[in-house]
């Protein structure tokens, strides 16, 4: 007799939970739900409804690539963001809700409603996609430095049929020379020697966008020296940033010459967002 999809879920997230997920049964009726490609609600509409033999094998296959460590975004094949769906791969970050916090900083900060926004480093397209969707007379482009982050990107311009124009740079190298009314990114900051690179989805994603230098600040020391030849006066930068580095980057963009800075907190309470105002007047920062 075949498992119901009632039995199957009890089963899986207790699986899950002796492997210590923090949501078990979440992460079981996710993997349901992408299979029967249904919401939840069918779910609990149809509790004893019979999975067939190679809907059971499918599903055995996820399940031990889930308590193998896989992430369940790339089992999935997508995750959302900002109530957005997005294609994901093991070439970019999982996009996550904490990063919704600068999404949330960008859009409180600049309030015109024609604007040229910049996302650099962007990975799957999430903060981009999300800041257009929320504003579509705002011109918004992104740039990363992987190509095949870049095309993933661009995948899911096209699947949301959102116009953000997205291409290849190494942080400031492939940018014209412009000026924007905001420079958002979420670039790597984490130190080598963290211990979270060694836990949950962290062991697997790209090294490359997830270390910041040897003090987890490189990243942002690049984005400020290129900063003033592409940011407008009276515009702001905004970086998402990990829980110990508020002193540290407040200093950084002082020193840069932007002033009004300030770091946010995200929804846990925790710093998340650092951001400040390039005024360009009485500054040379020698960059």
């Amino acid at each position: 007799m075949g498992c119901t999809l009632q039995g199957w879920l009890r089963q899986a997230s207790q699986s899950l939970a002796e492997a210590q997920l923090e949501t078990p049964r979440r992460e079981a009726e996710l993997l349901l739900c992408h299979l029967l490609q249904k919401n939840t609600a069918y779910l609990f509409t149809w509790p004893e409804q019979l999975l067939e033999p190679q809907q059971q094998q499918q599903l055995q296959i996820w399940l031990n690539q889930r308590l193998e460590g896989q992430p369940l975004a790339w089992i999935l094949g997508e995750w959302e963001f900002w109530g957005l769906p997005l294609k994901v791969s093991p070439a970019t970050l999982i996009p996550r809700a904490d990063t919704e916090s600068l999404v949330e900083a960008a859009l409180n900060t600049c309030k015109q409603k024609q604007a040229r926004i910049l996302d650099l480093g962007t990975g799957t397209g999430a903060i981009a996609l999300a800041l257009k969707h929320e504003r579509p007379a705002w011109q918004v482009e992104a740039v990363d430095i992987n190509p095949a982050a870049v095309q993933l990107a661009r995948d899911n311009a096209r699947q949301l049929q959102l116009d953000v124009r997205i291409w290849q740079s190494d942080w400031w190298q492939g940018i014209p020379q412009g000026e924007y009314d905001l420079i958002l990114s979420n670039p790597p900051y984490i130190r080598p020697e963290d211990p979270h690179l060694t836990q949950g989805d962290l062991r697997y994603e790209p090294a490359s966008a997830l270390v910041g230098g040897d003090d987890g600040l490189q990243a942002y020391r690049q984005l400020l020296a290129g900063m003033p030849r592409h940011l407008k006066p009276g515009g702001w930068l905004l970086v998402e940033q990990g829980y110990d580095q508020e002193a540290a980057l407040q200093i950084l963009f002082q020193e840069a010459g932007l002033v009004e800075v300030a770091t946010l907190r995200d929804y846990a309470g925790q710093p998340r967002v650092t951001l400040g105002c390039w005024k360009k007047h009485n500054f040379n920062v020698g960059m």
